[in-house]
């Protein structure tokens, strides 16, 4: 191998000790799709971009094969040994194949698809301590979606007001109740003073409903800090933990979730930060990519998109997300088609974002029964207030479940109607 040429080898075979990722290249001009491929691998695993007299013969075993290449799409299929990882390092693992490539400046376009993970890998990984199933024996709900709420405006609520709006959701049906992505400990409104108050309306809700309710309280923090916070959530009867995971980075959640092991909370992943680098195009890492390793890592609960909101997203990146989040045998239709789970639990999906009661119908189509569908101002802006918007939100599950029309079901249900008339139905 010379600098950067030599990687491609299309006859290779990739076993089940190679992890293979899938790119799009787009090269520079000038530049083929097998040079540009090659410079990609050699730059992820051994290679520079002159020779070197320090290169050993040995040092090769390492190196990264591209093995498929699809000259029409510019697409990428690249194997890497498993012995070139330290298997329970993610910071490592990204830093290898998501980590100079991007930058370099005879490619014009890179976008990270997808990435088989290896079973000696994935063995490596307990996943989530409560998944779908686990999740749905906490609330036992069996067998409808989750409904949430996030607590707005984003933040800027004192402790009891935050409180009383949790609880008030709560009351018109929510089961789960979420901080926002970017309130954790500011002057306004302290961490252990908000989870307090917002936990003893928890157990009133639950009294006055017979329903169990969560909350999660968002322990985003630098890691030390956030350990603390959920700790301290664990001690005061929370069982949930909310984390920015891209924010928070890939080292931060495995520190969270191994010592999550003792503490046994819920973890639920907020992705804000993810379109910086998941934004439908033709240059980042997809948010499947994204979600198969939290699911690794063991978050339990994921923001993976809407289709129907507010985002920017396409619905087969939104699909994809859902199904290497819920699936143990990846479909046919996927990028790398053989990824299996094993014993590693299957992750709830979470729909959030711009979300209404007029778009349940539709995102039940498309996720079934195994989502969370959170609404903020769904809820909250609801004419009738909090509780009715609550209210309003279940009644749209309840009618898509026994399949009656949104605008049929509203004519008995003056929550649900006056939702429709404010934020319309989606068809």
């Amino acid at each position: 191998m010379t600098a950067y040429e030599g990687y491609v080898d299309l006859k290779y075979q990739p076993g089940e000790r190679d992890l293979v990722s899938r790119f799009y290249i787009e090269p520079k001009y000038g530049i083929t799709l097998d040079k540009a491929a090659s410079m990609v691998a050699a730059e992820s695993s051994i290679g520079t971009w002159t020779d070197i007299e320090t290169a050993k013969p040995y040092v090769k075993k390492l190196a990264a094969h591209v093995f498929h290449l699809d000259y029409d799409n510019g697409v990428c299929d690249i194997a890497y040994p498993l012995e070139s990882f330290e298997m329970t390092n993610i910071p490592q693992i990204f830093s290898s194949i998501a980590g100079n490539v991007f930058g370099m400046k005879e490619i014009n376009h890179l976008r990270l698809f997808d990435v088989r993970i290896p079973k000696p890998m994935l063995k490596k990984y307990p996943g989530p301590l409560y998944g779908i199933p686990g999740v749905r024996k906490l609330l036992g709900i069996k067998d409808r979606p989750l409904v949430g709420t996030i607590i707005k405006p984003k933040m800027g609520l004192n402790p009891k007001d935050h409180a009383q709006v949790a609880y008030n959701a709560w009351l018109g049906g929510c089961d789960v109740v979420k901080d926002d992505e970017n309130l954790t400990d500011q002057k306004f409104n302290r961490f252990k003073d908000r989870f307090l108050k917002t936990i003893r309306l928890r157990d009133k809700a639950e009294k006055q409903t017979g329903e169990k309710k969560m909350y999660m309280v968002n322990v985003t923090a630098p890691a030390s800090e956030m350990i603390k916070r959920a700790r301290f959530v664990e001690d005061n009867g929370g069982e949930y933990a909310m984390v920015d995971v891209i924010t928070v980075g890939f080292s931060g959640v495995q520190e969270l979730a191994n010592v999550n092991k003792r503490l046994q909370l819920v973890l639920h992943g907020h992705r804000a930060m993810h379109a910086a680098f998941t934004r439908p195009g033709n240059h980042g890492i997809s948010m499947m990519v994204v979600a198969k390793f939290m699911r690794l890592i063991g978050i339990d609960q994921l923001h993976i998109g809407t289709i129907v909101g507010k985002m920017s997203e396409e619905e087969h990146d939104v699909i994809k997300s859902k199904e290497v989040l819920t699936l143990n045998k990846m479909p046919e239709t996927t990028y790398i088609k053989d990824q299996e789970w094993g014993k590693i639990k299957p992750v709830f999906p979470v729909a959030s974002g711009g979300l209404h009661p007029g778009h349940v119908a539709k995102l039940m189509e498309y996720f079934g029964k195994d989502v969370i569908i959170q609404m903020g101002g769904g809820i909250h802006g609801n004419p009738l207030g909090t509780v009715k918007g609550a209210m309003a939100a279940r009644q749209a599950v309840d009618a898509t479940l026994e399949g009656i029309s949104l605008i049929d079901y509203a004519k008995k249900h003056p929550e649900l109607q006056a939702a429709i008339d404010k934020f319309g139905v989606l068809k």
